[in-house]
């Protein structure tokens, strides 16, 4: 019996590739140019602010364009993920973004609490008394560790001022 070939509009492997080397190039510009601003030159002193990062970002340019062309060599019809696979990873990514921005209002602990519980109950499928005895417990010996032992202040929120730790 002959397989049928089936179409997919999923990103592919060359395509994926490609960007990503074209991204690390501009940062690898970003360096440079702001290397150039620092000051390149060798002066009285010594080298400059900028001219070990100014050589750092040239080798992050090289690098990315050696990657770009052999994307372009690559070949063009392999799939970089399903779209099923793309999603699982954002199910990850979606909620990570959403407690780095949540984090100067609500604070590490509450954050981290909510965050692991989250991860726990709808992505591990946990039960509720597992996951809520570590999403308490967590940051309450992350406090103990960090606060008390350590005398390392991490970022609080409303609710721990509140509380007064």
């Amino acid at each position: 019996m002959p397989v049928i070939e089936t179409k997919t509009s999923a990103p592919t492997h060359r395509g994926v590739e490609a960007v990503v080397a074209v991204v690390i190039a501009v940062f690898g510009g970003v360096v440079v140019l702001g290397s150039i601003q620092a000051g390149i030159t060798w002066g009285p002193e010594g080298p400059r602010a900028g001219f070990f990062p100014f050589y750092v970002g040239l080798c992050i340019i090289a690098a990315s364009a050696v990657n770009f062309l052999n994307a372009l060599r690559s070949d063009p019809t392999a799939l970089f993920a399903e779209w099923v696979q793309i999603r699982h990873v954002f199910s990850v990514i979606n909620p990570t973004a959403v407690y780095v921005l949540a984090m100067p209002f609500v604070g590490l602990y509450v954050g981290s609490a909510i965050f692991i519980a989250y991860f726990m109950r709808v992505l591990g499928k946990y039960r509720w008394l597992t996951t809520l005895a570590v999403a308490i417990g967590t940051p309450v010996v992350a406090y103990i560790v960090f606060e008390r032992w350590f005398l390392v202040p991490l970022p609080k929120g409303p609710l721990e001022d509140w509380l007064g730790l």
